[in-house]
């Protein structure tokens, strides 16, 4: 009996040991992009035992990203953060919290992939919605991402707007038009995945302005056939930021794996990983080969019409900027 309390003894120490071994990694990430991150983990984890021989766990943090952000920010120690909009982590680089020049730590401006804004409409597409013209109908429920809590939600207005500008439309009336756009959304979200509970599980709105990727996310999750993507005729480019929280990465002696994590984002498996959730992947011969996926959209980016993130939330979403001015919150 004592031989066998000893043995198990012996193996509980031995697992301990080797959970006590295995580093831990915290990636806060934005609300839509967990599905991706889940199989993008198994897919790190298998590598990084294989090419160094140690075993590491990774844990998952998500929410709006500006919320995320701001969590890391007040002292969520993160290890790295992976968001959706470049402005949440210029928050955290003027706060000391990643480094200055991170945009230049990885390559793509630290972006290992891109995304656009899409519509989701009911099976069938029963209001007919084709273009951002149409969500500006009377009587149409629009639903999406509050500006001030989420990427999502400023890449959704940007995009609404610059529809208007390609369009030639001046900035007063481009804010004419995004002011009808805003008139009628019923209930504003606080991120990606509150905006398709909304839509899906509360069945409030006609449609769902989103990033492309959640597609794939609501099929998996809700059943294919609930809803139709229709792609709009002009989009923005959502680029996909990667950081090192050095804060935290320093306290823990994290600052390799870290690094490994975010370099093996722009791999051959996990760009085809990305492909798979809908996220653009860098590498062209990827993206081609799933053009089935990404549809052909004219996409400005957010320097051609905003000059950049930074200045946009000065002008937009910064309080009692434009956004302010045209939206009541209900």
């Amino acid at each position: 009996m004592k031989k066998i309390t000893h043995i198990a003894l012996a193996t509980t120490l031995a697992l301990s040991g080797l959970a006590a071994n295995a580093q831990t990694l915290l990636n806060a990430s934005y609300d839509v992009a967990r599905e991706f991150y889940k199989d993008y983990n198994a897919a790190f984890i298998a590598n990084y035992k294989k090419t160094t021989g140690k075993d590491v766990k990774i844990d998952q943090a998500h929410g709006g990203s500006s919320a995320q952000a701001r969590a890391v920010n007040d002292g969520l120690d993160a290890d790295v953060v992976t968001m959706n909009t470049t402005t949440d982590v210029d928050f955290l680089a003027g706060t000391g919290v990643v480094a200055k020049d991170w945009p230049k730590r990885f390559a793509n401006n630290a972006s290992p992939t891109t995304s656009t804004m899409l519509f989701l409409t009911r099976n069938g597409n029963p209001k007919n919605i084709k273009d951002w013209d149409d969500l500006t109908r009377p009587g149409i429920q629009v639903i999406v991402v509050n500006p001030k809590t989420g990427g999502n939600g400023r890449m959704a207005y940007l995009a609404a707007w610059g529809y208007a500008k390609k369009k030639g439309a001046s900035d007063a009336q481009a804010a004419e038009f995004v002011g009808k756009l805003y008139k009628n959304v019923p209930v504003l979200a606080k991120g990606g995945r509150d905006a398709t509970t909304i839509f899906l599980q509360r069945n409030i709105g006609d449609v769902l302005v989103t990033f492309e990727s959640e597609v794939v996310s609501v099929d998996n999750e809700f059943g294919a056939g609930k809803v139709d993507a229709v792609h709009p005729s002009i989009s923005i480019v959502a680029e996909n930021p990667v950081a090192v929280v050095e804060r935290t990465v320093a306290k823990k002696g994290t600052a390799d794996l870290a690094k490994a994590y975010l370099n093996y984002l722009y791999s051959d498996e996990a760009q085809e990983i990305a492909a798979k959730h809908a996220l653009r992947p860098r590498n062209p011969a990827i993206l081609k080969k799933y053009a089935n996926t990404f549809k052909p959209i004219q996409l400005f980016t957010v320097q051609e019409l905003f000059g950049s993130l930074a200045e946009a939330q000065k002008i937009h979403f910064n309080d009692g900027g434009q956004f302010d001015k045209l939206y009541t919150v209900k």
